[in-house]
């Protein structure tokens, strides 16, 4: 018998513009803490709404420094899989928050439209306007690793995304200061309370999915197992498993029972090139098993 391993980092150029998203990060970060302050100040459900999206940016910036950093660092004997899955239990309780946020912006701007409060326009148009700088200072910061990294892409479409927050803050605080009407206010809250929901829903879906083990949703196990039976010396393919261990890093084992006098090791090579070609799954643990051979099994 045989096994062949291909092993994968979940980084890859990513680690060149770690100082950029650095910046980013704490850009955003500081940006999240005084919108937040402002909007309790104010009562602005707007800026509530745009600092709880802005908190996905931070999170979603946050998780690819930490993919960097795990992929950097030494890990401990034990820690097989390293600390990856880390990523995405904060990307659920991220998800999560996301929907206690969004939910409290929504009732409350159910009773605003009804009885408006006073809402401030000005200071409203100055943190708005801060807002939409830092996103553009960070889009520029980003702009250049998001053409090489996965990693850094989801970065930047995070920071892409917050600019739309902060340019519907930026309208509600114009429409308060031309013209008076309170209404604006709870409006473009609820519109951006909206806007979080299917992102909260996908994230949380997606950290599902991974701590459940599930196949990839782009990867056809089926169609895996039917692409490595037609490989050239494999008779036939069972307990075929295919996961993500964390965002970008697939993985995949399984056992390939070889035809009389094919050689292991020109089929292991085949048989991993087509996973990683084919099906993006570098990270592949196979056993190849000999003609005639018999794996005995317990009974479950």
């Amino acid at each position: 018998m045989g096994e062949g391993h291909a092993h994968a980092s979940a980084v890859s150029a990513g680690g060149r513009h770690k100082r950029a998203l650095l910046r980013a990060f704490a850009l955003t970060f500081a940006y999240m803490v005084v919108e937040a302050v402002v909007a309790v100040a104010t009562g602005s459900l707007a800026l509530l709404s745009d600092a709880g999206h802005m908190l996905t940016d931070v999170v979603g910036l946050g998780l690819a420094l930490a993919a960097i950093q795990v992929a950097q660092s030494r890990r401990a004997p034990s820690q097989t899989y390293g600390l990856y899955r880390l990523e995405v239990l904060a990307a659920l309780a991220n998800a999560v928050l996301l929907f206690l946020v969004a939910a409290y912006v929504l009732v409350e701007a159910w009773g605003r439209f009804s009885d408006p409060a006073d809402v401030p326009g000005l200071p409203m148009l100055v943190v708005a306007v801060v807002g939409l700088a830092v996103n553009l200072v960070s889009f520029r910061l980003l702009q250049a690793g998001a053409e090489e990294s996965l990693n850094l892409r989801g970065a930047f479409l995070e920071v892409v995304s917050d600019a739309l927050g902060s340019a519907g803050v930026l309208l509600a605080a114009l429409i308060l200061l031309t013209t008076g009407w309170e209404q604006a206010d709870p409006v473009v809250g609820v519109a951006i309370g909206l806007f979080i929901l299917p992102r909260a829903w996908r994230l949380g879906r997606s950290a599902l999915r991974i701590l459940l083990e599930v196949a990839p949703p782009e990867v056809d196990v089926e169609q895996v197992v039917a692409r490595l039976r037609a490989v050239p010396g494999v008779a036939d393919v069972h307990d075929v498993h295919v996961w993500t261990l964390t965002s970008g890093l697939e993985a995949a084992t399984g056992h390939l029972r070889l035809k009389p006098g094919a050689s292991s090791g020109a089929t292991l090579t085949e048989a991993r090139e087509l996973l990683a070609r084919d099906f993006g799954i570098d990270h592949v643990t196979l056993q190849c098993e000999p003609h005639g051979f018999e794996e005995e099994r317990p009974e479950v």
